[in-house]
């Protein structure tokens, strides 16, 4: 699945939309009274999944995150995000460097995730995560 953001270069307004190129579906805006701080643009882009832990019973949750799957087991098994990009001040999508990606796994027993780079499979930069949460790694 396909999700784009972006920002309306006249309303201000940030749009989102799901589906392949050609066949996209908007979904909706949100108006940009709600994002004041994002009048000129953005300063940074989050991808990944989370999980709250409220440590029920004093141990991490088994909540999984993605598949439940470490990124470790890559395609088929873990939860990906490829073909990162971002859209320019132009309007236009811009495709993410593998170095600009900075990546963070609060507990690595629970979760993890695993950045990589492939041009000659159409990835570009994508990046696998997820983990199955309480286990005998993440207590």
């Amino acid at each position: 699945m396909t999700l784009l953001i972006w920002k309306d270069p006249k309303l201000g307004n940030w749009w989102l939309s799901y589906g392949d190129a050609g066949a996209s579906q908007l979904v909706g805006y949100w108006p940009a009274e709600l994002f004041t701080h994002l009048s000129g643009h953005a300063s940074m882009v989050e991808w990944g999944g989370e999980v709250v832990n409220t440590r029920p019973d004093g141990a991490h949750t088994a909540t999984q995150m993605g598949s439940g799957r470490f990124a470790a087991e890559g395609f088929g098994r873990a939860s990906y995000f490829r073909n990162l990009e971002t859209v320019d001040a132009g309007n236009s999508l811009a495709p993410v460097s593998l170095d600009a990606v900075q990546t963070l796994a609060e507990d690595g027993g629970c979760y993890d995730i695993k950045k990589a780079y492939d041009e000659r499979d159409g990835w570009g930069t994508h990046f696998y995560y997820g983990g199955p949460g309480h286990n005998p790694a993440c207590p």
